[in-house]
């Protein structure tokens, strides 16, 4: 097969030659010494590691866009950037930066000639092939170190706000609009007002330096910025404004009279006041440290700056944006932040108002262009528009709308940002859950003394073990700012303390309305099996710390970061995910998108990897599978005893001693006074959960109603039962064969939906379609150990691949991968990074594992253990069964009760659909790509999305009624549509793509193509 061999386009890029030092070698001396001036500590340190890692460069893949010199660049600017960040994380940040010699990721890229969209884009397969050898130099823990992921998202959020604050700004203050592509805001009188652009925006950098710290979360990050623009609205000078304070449909006043700046800066950006307050005051207090400036109580302040505003807790600095100090002020600033970020090594976020560095941060973030561990997923989360937002200072309004010195009319609408849509978001958490108590309601705690003994101490112990795990408090080693500016570490503790208290308030509300519902259907309040069981806790606890951490959009702690703190498995969450959103009705849309997201995410690829606890639900269920897997080593760790976690974190738990039946019950599990590990039989925490509807809308489907009444629900607690006990509906099946079968029947409906959209995509035909999602259904049955270690989309395209083939279809892997990589879901490290044991393959005796490109597993992998399948596709498949390839993984059998091959579901189509002959409407799902025509005021058409927000916190159930009785009317619409007096009720966002797991589609016969003989690797 002409294109089935891997590229060896950078073989020459590391080639040794017979001189003094390697050419590549050369290049990068020039490239440290030239290029960034470095000196010869960190160009030493620099060389090892390119030397080390010189062999997998010259054996893998392309690098960005194919060119050897580029892929050079990329890998120079990989190994600078690890060594920056794990030297000084490894205690030499001293030695790099001595003789004023720091460095940041954004001068590497200067030199590079790179965008910081393309380093991230790349830098996972960097990261793949060279975590062994970091792992050597730097210690096992260097990824951590190495905080690629939450730079990243850092990345991302700061994107985000500066285009919040540059639109913000703008229609805050006056602009040229002759100048506004050139600059955010520029006056008759030169510089002036881009000049207090630039320094709301440094002012804001120092607050995240020396106040946000670690928790540089999205949510903190806008409470500062609109504290900014606070300042900015107390001292720029009037003439400047593009607002009118007396707008009493903008603004809150006291007594009728004076305007309350922070109330109606709350109130427009759904921020806190008292949050916005105490953020204020820190601003202050950086004003007084870095800048020398005098404050004054506002109240004694006659300027005009103050006229008609409530003065009352405000500071007022005299000269602080006077033309005398505003550049004294952007140079102090400036070199207070170029102290602060020399030495790390990080982000230089200066980047978002420097004409010169629009290069620099370039590209989209949609699209699939960063996919890191799903960071893309939570941009593409955060930035669809959800709603349309009211009373804000919108950069999308109609220009019409500031007529008369007004912000915008009474009625101007702008469809949600990104950052509205998270500061939305965090109103529920801090308006819903906050104002809970913090211990069980009297109905929780009377479901806890049902047991067969009560259970509140074990419940209340090990929620605060478990979420001190997940939110710790800071270390004292931890950078603390100088002066009199406030400790960093005693605002990451306080905002450790209220995130660990919002997650318990939602842990205590949810396992309430699980308890009812399981009383309901047992007819019964004794709930033991489910309330006993460890597993299940930590399950809901690290779900109600997933949502709230999601909220806030942090950056240190993502997904999986509960997973690793709560001791248990990605295939563990899957089990809770669904009846947890199913038992919080309240729960906001983009929250409920983003368990979605996850689930996804879990099933892809997560709950295949080395140490899931599928492995030893698998194990049971499927006996001949068992060998495979302990080879490779795949069984889950033993969960380690709130004991060990609570010792590991030092935690006292407040003076709440340890409930000794709760520890004696753990502790007594296995030998030696361990957890009885997973990789034994155990019959106590091995659970899988038997869903109600597999990989259904997370709310309560009405269209479901007829089918659900047909079925009752079972028990939740039998759900968490033992693997190898028999499953209590009955079947004669155990609870392990049950919930396997439960996961394969959602990864083929997943897989049927990304199948869907590949053939689309490529323009195949339905009965490719067929034949692909039947070859992936026997794979997953007959197969299995073929996922193993893998993802989910790399069987996928290797399926394509191969029924192209049988099928005599003109259709290359380049084709394949080329338009794979536009899929939402696509990461470049599927189709470059795959697993492969070379001695279960039996590879010319090699036993090694490594990661190689998806032409060379298809090849040496997938093909011996798959072309018997694809020859059944083909009716002439019974002449050539003496050209197969002997099977490899002949104990793959499926298993008794395993979901049989059911043909293609039948899908909704997402595309547009116009709905009306007279009117240009469209109704189209949600999707990314759609954002920009959606928030367009250009566009002469109105997309209406099903599951768009109309409502805080809620999704619509009646959004297309409500533009079916518009147009039914005679009122002629010129605006957009408007939804405020719609009754909103509860409907999933996914609620179209799940109408596929109700409704099968016929399923016609296989092509009848005759297979070709594969050609050999040259």
């Amino acid at each position: 097969m002409e294109d089935a061999k891997p590229s060896h386009a950078t073989a020459t890029i590391l080639h040794s030659s017979s001189g003094n030092m390697d050419p590549a070698e050369a290049r990068f001396t020039e490239f440290c010494k030239d290029g960034l001036s470095l000196n010869e500590i960190i160009c030493t340190k620099a060389m090892k590691l390119l030397k080390e890692t010189k062999p997998l460069l010259t054996n893998s893949s392309v690098i960005g866009n194919g060119t050897p010199e580029e892929a050079e660049r990329f890998w120079f600017a990989f190994v600078l950037y690890s060594v920056k960040r794990l030297s000084e994380k490894n205690g030499d940040s001293e030695q790099l930066g001595s003789d004023d010699n720091g460095f940041t990721l954004c001068q590497i890229l200067r030199a590079a000639k790179l965008t910081i969209v393309d380093f991230f884009k790349e830098l996972p397969h960097f990261v793949v092939k060279v975590g062994p050898i970091l792992s050597n130099l730097y210690g096992a823990d260097w990824e951590n170190r190495l905080e690629a992921k939450e730079l990243q998202a850092d990345f991302v959020h700061l994107s985000l706000l500066s285009k919040y604050y540059e639109r913000v700004y703008r229609d805050l203050f006056v602009t040229n609009e002759a100048n506004a592509d050139k600059q955010s805001a520029v006056t008759s009188i030169s510089g002036y007002v881009s000049d207090y652009h630039r320094f709301g925006w440094l002012l804001f950098l120092a607050l995240r330096v020396h106040v946000f710290s670690r928790f540089k979360d999205l949510v903190t990050c806008t409470n500062g910025l609109v504290s900014v623009l606070a300042i900015l609205i107390i001292h720029v000078p009037v003439h400047f404004r593009n607002f009118n304070v007396h707008d009493d449909r903008r603004f809150v006043k006291k007594d009728g009279t004076r305007v309350d700046i922070l109330a109606s800066l709350s109130n427009i950006f759904d921020t806190s006041e008292h949050e916005l307050r105490k953020t204020m005051e820190k601003a202050n207090n950086i004003l007084v440290d870095i800048l020398k400036k005098t404050p004054r109580p506002a109240s004694e302040c006659r300027s005009k700056n103050m006229e008609n505003i409530d003065t009352d807790g405000l500071t007022y600095f005299e000269d602080l944006l006077e033309d005398s100090s505003l550049s004294s002020s952007l140079g102090n600033l400036e070199r207070n932040y170029d102290d602060a970020i020399r030495s790390k090594g990080e982000l230089d976020e200066r980047v978002f108002i420097n004409d010169e560095d629009i290069k620099l941060v370039s590209g989209s973030l949609s699209g699939g262009d960063v996919n890191m561990s799903g960071v893309k997923r939570e941009f593409d989360s955060i930035s669809s528009p959800a709603k349309t937002i009211t009373n804000q200072f919108s950069p999308q309004c109609s220009p019409a709308s500031n007529a008369n010195g007004i912000l915008g009319g009474a009625s101007s609408k702008m469809a949600a940002t990104p950052v509205s849509t998270a500061m939305t978001t965090a109103k529920w958490l801090r308006t819903v859950i906050s104002p809970l108590p913090s211990q069980p309601s009297v109905e929780l705690e009377r479901f806890l003394a049902s047991c067969d003994r009560d259970v509140t101490d074990d419940v209340a112990y090990r929620a605060q073990v478990i979420l001190q795990a997940i939110f710790p408090n800071s270390g004292l080693g931890e950078r603390c700012v100088t002066g009199n500016l406030q400790s960093a570490n005693l605002m990451d503790n306080i905002w450790e303390e209220q995130r660990k208290h919002e997650a318990l308030k939602l842990y205590y509300r949810v396992l309430e309305a699980m308890c009812r519902a399981e009383a309901q259907i047992l007819h019964a309040n004794n709930l033991t099996s489910l309330l006993t069981n460890e597993r299940f806790h930590r399950c809901m606890l690290a779900c109600s710390a997933e949502l709230v951490l999601a909220t806030h959009k942090t950056v240190t702690m993502l997904f999986p970061a509960v997973l690793e703190r709560t001791g248990i498995t990605s295939f563990d969450l899957s089990k809770v995910i669904e009846s947890f959103i199913r038992h919080e009705e309240s729960l906001p849309r983009e929250l409920r998108r983003h368990l979605n997201s996850l689930e996804e995410r879990l099933l892809e690829s997560m709950v295949w990897e080395k140490g899931s606890s599928m492995y030893n639900s698998l194990i049971v269920a499927r006996p001949s599978l068992s060998a495979e897997i302990n080879r490779l080593g795949l069984m889950a760790e033993p969960m380690p005893s709130l004991d060990a976690i609570s010792m590991h974190n030092k935690f006292p738990c407040g003076g709440l001693p340890p409930v000794a039946s709760l520890q004696k019950h753990e502790t007594s599990l296995g030998q030696n006074g361990d957890i009885r590990s997973p990789k034994r039989l155990c019959t106590d925490y091995r659970s899988v959960l038997v869903e109600r509807n597999s990989f259904t809308s997370p709310v309560k489907d009405r269209l479901l109603n007829n089918i659900k009444s047909k079925l009752p629900p079972p028990a939740l607690q039998s759900a968490f039962a033992s693997p190898t006990r028999p499953n209590p509906g009955g079947g004669g099946e155990t609870c392990a064969e049950t919930g396997i079968n439960i996961f394969f029947t959602k990864i083929t409906k997943l897989a049927a939906v990304r199948i869907n959209g590949m053939v689309e995509r490529l323009q195949l035909s339905q009965q490719i379609r067929e034949n692909v999602y039947s070859i992936f259904q026997q794979i997953l049955s007959q197969r299995t150990s073929l996922f193993f270690n893998r993802h989910i989309d790399q069987i996928i395209l290797c399926c394509f691949y191969g029924v192209a083939k049988i099928s005599q279809l003109a259709l290359t892997f380049r084709e394949i991968i080329h338009n794979y990589s536009k899929q939402p879901q696509c990461k470049p490290q599927v189709f470059r990074s795959v697993f492969v044991d070379w001695s279960s393959a039996r590879h010319n005796g090699r036993t090694s594992q490594e990661h190689v490109d998806i032409i060379t597993f298809y090849n040496k992998i997938f093909v011996p253990a798959v072309k018997p399948l694809l020859v059944e596709l083909s009716p002439s498949g019974t002449t050539t069964k003496t050209n197969r390839v002997p099977e490899v993984n002949n104990n793959d059998a499926q298993c008794p009760g395993s979901p049989k091959m059911s043909p293609f579901p039948s899908l909704p189509d997402m595309s547009p659909k116009k709905v009306s002959a007279a009117h240009n409407v469209y109704v189209s799902p949600l999707r990314s790509s759609k954002m920009d025509a959606l928030i367009s005021h250009s566009s002469k058409s109105y997309y209406a999305c099903v599951g768009e927000s109309t409502h805080a916190y809620q999704s619509p159930s009646k959004d297309l009624s409500a533009i079916n009785n518009r147009l039914n009317g005679n009122r002629k619409l010129r605006g957009t549509l408007n939804f405020d007096d719609v009754d909103v009720g509860l409907v999933s966002d996914s609620m179209v793509a799940n109408s596929l797991y109700l409704q099968n589609g016929s399923c016609t016969s296989s092509l009848g193509a005759p297979l070709k003989t594969e050609q050999p690797d040259s």
